[in-house]
């Protein structure tokens, strides 16, 4: 059964190899799952005028990007900057944001990734949304969610494919996590905007 309203979650994210792009796709799986909300996945390369039109009518956008040397990718850093005319109108205040971020390592610096999502967010007027999966603490092997301990958003770990021209594996424990991180997301849209 359906619910009577349906919350826009937009997910902007830029992926190099494919596994920023798998962990968008868990993350909508698990909003889809909770039939609260309608998930869009939105790779940040190339947005038209209708593209922009969907993240203003947003009820929640959660950034994506691969960690690198510290920080979100190139390319959305550059969607973050087109935001300009969005922050001095604060248009959208009061949508809630999350984020995501992956990296070859456990650490790998993805919280200063998560930490500039956040103020990115926080100068929109938004409201962020971190995780809350305690799980089974642990190894990943083990059946731990949240594995990277993060709690700003999910960070998973997630070494480059070998050979390069193979797809990306997501670790069990963090693909659980990132649908769980997406439920929660949604939940909060109801909460927040319901």
């Amino acid at each position: 059964m359906r619910n009577s309203r349906m919350y826009r979650i937009v997910i902007p994210h830029f992926s190099a190899d494919g596994a920023t792009r798998a962990l968008a796709g868990l993350i909508a799986e698990g909003i889809g799952e909770t039939t609260l909300a309608e998930p869009s996945i939105l790779p940040v390369e190339g947005l038209a005028e209708r593209d922009w039109q969907l993240l203003d009518g947003a009820h929640a956008i959660v950034l994506g990007s691969p960690t690198y040397m510290g920080g979100v990718a190139a390319a959305l850093k550059a969607f973050m900057d087109r935001t300009g005319e969005f922050w001095t109108e604060q248009r959208w205040a009061d949508k809630l944001a999350a984020g995501f971020t992956c990296g070859a390592n456990t650490g790998g610096d993805k919280l200063g990734t998560l930490q500039q999502m956040a103020v990115f967010a926080a100068q929109h007027g938004m409201i962020w949304v971190g995780q809350n999966m305690v799980g089974q603490t642990g190894r990943p092997d083990q059946g731990a969610l949240n594995p990277d301990g993060s709690w700003l958003g999910l960070a998973a770990t997630t070494p480059p494919p070998t050979p390069p021209d193979t797809a990306p594996l997501i670790d069990p424990a963090d693909a659980a996590t990132a649908r769980l991180f997406g439920a929660r997301i949604a939940r909060a849209a109801q909460r927040w905007h319901g």
